[in-house]
């Protein structure tokens, strides 16, 4: 029975180095956690109601308050991750769309904090705030209405 050679191990080696490195370079898998203030009458929301929520085709929760969406800074990550796992589009797709609306007058966009901390302090204070996180919250006077999944 012949031995396989040498150059076969050294091939399985390198094929096995490279399947292992793109692995672990992969990005992985997280969840978003759209927040509101516990005291609003939104139990659970569905993405198509976030959605219209964050792209202005709605400004109400469906139990009729008045939604006050915020959004992270224009160009983090953050807020790129959250409209990739909400609607599918890149942060340049979701700029080109709030130009078109700001310079038709239609809409506003959601108003940016500065990072997730100042987003969970500013929904803890204002029941008709909504916005997201990277890290399910703790915090009694925030509820989750929704978890989005990041696509792989």
């Amino acid at each position: 029975m012949k031995q396989p050679s040498r150059c076969f191990f050294l091939a399985a080696h390198r094929l096995l180095a490279c399947v292992l490195a793109v692995a672990a370079t992969a990005p992985a898998r997280a969840d978003l956690y759209v927040v509101v203030h516990a005291d609003n009458p939104s139990r659970s929301m569905t993405q198509k109601e976030v959605l219209d929520l964050y792209m202005g085709r709605s400004r109400v929760f469906a139990h009729g308050d008045v939604a006050l969406p915020f959004d992270l800074p224009r160009d983090s990550s953050g807020r790129e991750r959250f409209y990739q796992a909400l609607a599918g589009m890149g942060l340049s797709q979701v700029n080109s769309y709030w130009s078109r609306l700001m310079f038709t007058g239609q809409s506003m966009p959601p108003l940016p904090l500065p990072g997730e901390a100042e987003m969970l302090a500013i929904v803890r204070r204002n029941p008709n705030a909504i916005g997201y996180v990277a890290t399910e919250p703790a915090d009694r006077g925030i509820r989750t209405v929704l978890v989005l999944r990041e696509p792989r």
